[in-house]
Formats: C-alpha cells, sequence, structure tokens
C-alpha cells in the first residue's frame, strides 16, 4: 500500500496533527509519501522527510498561502495522480475534512472521516469509526480509485524526526480559479491553547448560569494552572456565556484530550458525541443523576463554584 498525506500548514508552519496522520500511515506501510501546500513552507517539507515521508511533493505559491478549497482541492488531485498513491490521509481539522470531502466528490470515491484508528487490511484501508453519537464504533472501508481517510486530532502518535531526507518533489500548482475570497483572518489571542491540541480541557456548562462571570472565571484559573484549554457546552454558548470557539460537541469541536474536565455539565448526547474519547473524563455536577456520570471515570457531586476552586488550589499543590 501507498499513503500520501496531507501536511496541513498555516503561516508557513506545519499543523501538529498532520504530524500524527503521518505517523500512523508510517505504522501502515513504509511507503509513505507527503503532500504540502502552502507559501514559504520549505521547511515544512524538509522536515516532513526528516520524519519519514519517502517523497514531499511541494506546492509553495503565494496563491496558496491561505487555505482556498477549490485550489487545494486541484492540487491534491493532480499530486495523488502523479504519485500513485493507494491512500490519501488527512488529519481530521476543519481544513482537512473539507479538502477530503471536495476530492472524493472530484474522484467519486468516498471518504472515511474522523477516524479513531486506522489499520491496513492487504491494500484496503480500515477506519475505525464513532456513529450514533460515539455510542457505536465501525469497523469501515472504502471503494474508488484512491482511498481516502482522516484521522481525529490526537488518535495517533506523531512521527519524530529521525535524521532523515527526503525526494522533494516541487509540484506547479493548479491552473483553476478560485471561487472565495478571503478577506480577514483573526487569530486566536497569543498563549491561547487550542481545543482540538489541547492535553487537557476544562469546560464548563449551563452550571454556571447563577453567575456566568465567576463560573468561567474560576473554570479558566483551573485550566491556567493545568495548562489546559477551556471548553463550553453549547447550552452555555447558546446563551452568551462564552465565545463559540470553545464550543465542544457535534455543532462544535469533537475532541480526545488525555483529561477532560466538565463542570456544571449535564451532558446532553451532542456534547458527549464531541468529548466521549477523552482518555478520562472528571465530572462536577450537582444533579446525581445527571447523564454526564455515565461516560465519567470519576464523578463528583458538589456545586463547581466550591469544587472547582477545591480542585485549583489541590492542583498549585502539586504542580
Amino acid at each position: 500500500m501507498q499513503i500520501l498525506v496531507f501536511i496541513e500548514t498555516d503561516g508557513g508552519a506545519a499543523v501538529a496533527s498532520s504530524w500524527e496522520a503521518l505517523g500512523k500511515a508510517l505504522s501502515l506501510t513504509d511507503q509513505v509519501s507527503a503532500l504540502v501546500i502552502g507559501e514559504n513552507v520549505g521547511d515544512v517539507a524538509a522536515e516532513a522527510g526528516s520524519r519519514g515521508a519517502k517523497t514531499v511533493y511541494v506546492i509553495d505559491d503565494a496563491s496558496r498561502a491561505l487555505f482556498d478549497l477549490d485550489l487545494y482541492a486541484a492540487d491534491a488531485s493532480n499530486v495523488l495522480s502523479q504519485s500513485e498513491a493507494d491512500a490519501f490521509l488527512a488529519s481530521h481539522t476543519g481544513n482537512g475534512r473539507d479538502l477530503m470531502a471536495a476530492v472524493g466528490f472530484d474522484l467519486q470515491a468516498g471518504v472515511l472521516a474522523d477516524c479513531l484508528d486506522l489499520s491496513a487490511d492487504g491494500d484496503k484501508l480500515v477506519g475505525l469509526r464513532p456513529i450514533y453519537s460515539g455510542n457505536i464504533l465501525v469497523d469501515a472501508t472504502t471503494s474508488g480509485p484512491v482511498q481516502l481517510a482522516t484521522l481525529r486530532p490526537r488518535a495517533a502518535a506523531p512521527a519524530e524526526p529521525t535524521g532523515a531526507s527526503a525526494d522533494i518533489v516541487s509540484v506547479t500548482p493548479a491552473a483553476v480559479a478560485g471561487r472565495v475570497e478571503v478577506q480577514k483572518v483573526e487569530r486566536a489571542e497569543a498563549g491561547e491553547i487550542s481545543l482540538t491540541d489541547a492535553n487537557v480541557i476544562v469546560s464548563g456548562g449551563r452550571g454556571v448560569s447563577k453567575d456566568p462571570e465567576l463560573g468561567f472565571k474560576l473554570i479558566g484559573e483551573l485550566a491556567d494552572t493545568l495548562g489546559a484549554a477551556v471548553g463550553a457546552s453549547r447550552a452555555a454558548v447558546d446563551a452568551g456565556f462564552i465565545e463559540y470557539k470553545h464550543q465542544v460537541g457535534q455543532t462544535g469541536k469533537v475532541v480526545r484530550p488525555d483529561l477532560y474536565i466538565a463542570c456544571g455539565i449535564s451532558g446532553a448526547v451532542q456534547h458527549l458525541a464531541g468529548m466521549n474519547a477523552s482518555k478520562v473524563i472528571v465530572a462536577i455536577n450537582k444533579d446525581s443523576e445527571a447523564p454526564i456520570f455515565s461516560v465519567a471515570n470519576y464523578g463528583i457531586v458538589g456545586d463547581l463554584f466550591d469544587v472547582v476552586p477545591a480542585m485549583n488550589e489541590a492542583a498549585k499543590g502539586k504542580l
């Protein structure tokens, strides 16, 4: 099996979860190549080679500085044809899943989306996927001229630098016109930890409603102590307690941290679908019958306004 891995870039740097996709590909076969698209991405291409890709296809052009689905999909389809890869793999980021869907449509091929794991059955790619809001896991395969898949961030160990080098192949950008013009890009605040990349997430829900400002202040303080990202349920976002970018769930970010602390979150099925693959879940809720306790490894029945400050002080004493 030959696998081509999309190494997503942002501002000329690799998106960290792309190295996880590369690592998973290398665990399945030694015939792995990489695709890097962007502007001033020569260092990323070299790093892909040092992390194990045998061939790195590079499209380095000012027109690719920002992700444009039309342009990137055309580039990927061209490189797939050139590389003769049997499978195309990307991290399940917003851009990664859009790219795979577009390439799948262009090639009339199915996509194994949001896989928690990937394995090989001969030349067949098998994806372990959650369905029914994460209540069931299934092994899925696809047919078509090429097999396409996205891997959920933090589902695999990243490929590590080995000092190796790759055959760098410069590819001419596809001659297509984009239909979307990016007017403005707003970056997250400096130092803010991405939900999808976070090892630890502390989330707040409707339970902060008696004092939302104080509730999320306490949650933020615990997150700072633990080096964690701040998350939220849809109920908290819809109520205006916190911005949408913090939302975890089916209609927000799907996450898989090592530790997920749910504060005042009841555990609606849509929220559980976004975080129930977390390695360890701690739930804090005044309602002992809250659904969140059904997926929690540890449960605390209590008021988050009392429990979260106590946890923060205890964590400060240990860290």
